[in-house]
């Protein structure tokens, strides 16, 4: 299921037409790294890999609407933060990488 959730990830982005081609690039190689980091995590922490992953796609679905509204983003974005708490010791990567991912879709101004 979550390897299900992230190739959706990358398909809303591969599919995006309004996303400039630098943060696609950027936002795919992101993915890419929460992909290895939730895997890992789902080893120990299945339900909270599986959070992670679907805020995550929430998130993107937000960031690249046509028409984006900025309170259910932040909400997105908010819930895919909230969602690493805990793990900045034990799993500091993901944790790098999902508030890079955050500040990204935050950013793009779609």
């Amino acid at each position: 299921m979550i390897q299900d959730t992230i190739a959706k990830i990358e398909a809303r982005l591969a599919s995006t037409e309004q996303l400039p081609e630098e943060k696609r690039r950027e936002l795919l190689e992101l993915v890419s790294r929460l992909k290895e980091e939730v895997h890992s995590l789902s080893q120990t922490h299945a339900d909270d890999a599986r959070s992670i992953a679907q805020f995550a796609a929430l998130s993107t679905h937000e960031a690249t609407r046509e028409d984006v509204k900025q309170p259910l983003l932040d909400t997105a974005l908010n819930g895919l933060a909230r969602s690493v708490q805990g793990f900045e010791s034990s799993h500091p990567r993901l944790v790098d990488v999902v508030n890079r991912i955050c500040t990204t879709l935050s950013n793009l101004g779609i």
